[in-house]
């Protein structure tokens, strides 16, 4: 399995609601309508606004985790080939001031309920 990781930051215009209305009605749809034939899952996770004990007290810098599943690589390229790519990218590059990919093969250590 291989997922792609985007790291977004919202750009400046933007409050964090509608950072969080434009990807999860707006971007994420795209993103399925477009790529969905390719992608195994995919996963949008938003900032939210308060902390949680325990915390570093260092800002991690993103707004949210953008998560794409695929069963290969091989569908990961092609998903990324698509002319519709640069549509999606123009769209991201118009609601972030920063963005970041991570591309990593995942090993699931846990898995609930399963574990339950």
């Amino acid at each position: 399995m291989v997922k792609v990781m985007w790291f977004l930051r919202k750009a400046d215009h933007l409050s964090m609601e509608e950072f969080r209305q434009w990807w999860l009605e707006g971007h994420a749809p795209m993103i399925s309508a477009k790529q969905g034939h390719l992608i195994s899952r995919y996963v949008v996770n938003v900032s939210l606004t308060d902390d949680l004990p325990g915390g570093t007290g260092v800002d991690a810098g993103w707004d949210g985790v953008a998560e794409e599943w695929f069963e290969t690589i091989d569908d990961a390229r092609q998903a990324f080939s698509l002319p519709s790519a640069l549509e999606t990218r123009a769209d991201v590059m118009a609601h972030v001031s920063a963005m970041s990919r991570l591309v990593v093969s995942e090993d699931c250590i846990l898995d609930w309920p399963a574990n339950r």
